[in-house]
């Protein structure tokens, strides 16, 4: 039987919860539908059905809900997705899935990390992907001969990729290509670890014949 004092407790808790998730879900459906973060405190407020207080309470600040909105995004539906993909060490299906979250999320990410909270963002998410990058890493000739080149050789190849997917969600010409641009990044990985890879699209090809 549950103690009387913290029944209570749990469920300021789970209230807590619901009402941040529904404030950072009112905040991604917003700015990907404007374009912008440029986005007042009332308007997300409205759109949640809540008080702007509440905001204020839970974040602060509407960057700070705007990063946190950005992050539980990545969390909640990246993440799982890259784990899953993580199991069939399949390389090329881990790049696909960033790809296209990226692309389908693409309005709200380009408005992100061309507003206040860009900085926060790219910084959250290298540390984010950085295990997973880690995964690709170790299998380099170079981190085989020298261990102790793995975490410097991963941030390197983190915030390379990081910076191509920023330069690809925010310049690239609509509709962004999943697809190719998975292979650009495999490609740039089969670079940087000097091993060979399959021409562009046969890997895709391939997939289609099975």
């Amino acid at each position: 039987m549950e103690d009387d004092q913290t029944a209570p407790d749990r469920g300021t808790d789970r209230r807590v919860r619901r009402s941040r998730s529904t404030l950072m879900g009112a905040a991604v459906a917003l700015v990907a539908e404007r374009g912008t973060t440029n986005i007042s405190i009332s308007d997300i407020a409205e759109a949640a059905d809540v008080s702007r207080q509440l905001v204020y309470q839970q974040f602060g600040d509407r960057d700070t809900l705007l990063l946190e909105a950005a992050l539980d995004l990545v969390r909640t539906e990246l993440l799982p997705q890259l784990e899953q993909a993580s199991h069939a060490f399949d390389k090329h299906a881990r790049a696909l899935v960033a790809a296209q979250h990226f692309a389908r999320h693409r309005s709200f990410y380009r408005a992100v990390l061309t507003g206040p909270s860009g900085y926060g963002l790219n910084a959250a998410l290298s540390s984010l992907l950085s295990p997973f990058n880690q995964e690709f890493v170790r299998r380099m000739p170079a981190v085989r001969q020298d261990p102790g080149v793995l975490e410097d050789l991963t941030a390197f190849v983190t915030g390379g990729w990081a910076a191509l997917i920023n330069t690809w969600v925010i310049e690239a010409p609509d509709p962004l290509d999943a697809e190719a641009f998975a292979d650009r990044l495999m490609g740039l990985f089969s670079a940087i670890a000097g091993t060979t890879r399959e021409p562009v699209g046969a890997s895709r090809e391939k997939e289609r014949r099975r």
